[in-house]
């Protein structure tokens, strides 16, 4: 789980829009790119991402 305050603070790294946790990932509200969280610390490198 994700902290509440730092999900408020974080943004998509590709396009900058709100990010939500679902299913053990963050997810842009915007682009809908998937950004693993590893051991509870979230891995927010455009590389990584899943693209749908």
């Amino acid at each position: 789980m994700i902290d509440k305050e730092l999900l408020e603070i974080l943004a998509c790294p590709v396009c900058k829009a709100d990010i939500e946790y679902s299913n053990d990932k963050l997810v842009c509200r915007k682009c809908a790119r998937k950004y693993p969280v590893k051991d509870g610390i979230p891995i927010m490198l455009v590389e990584e991402a899943e693209v749908r």
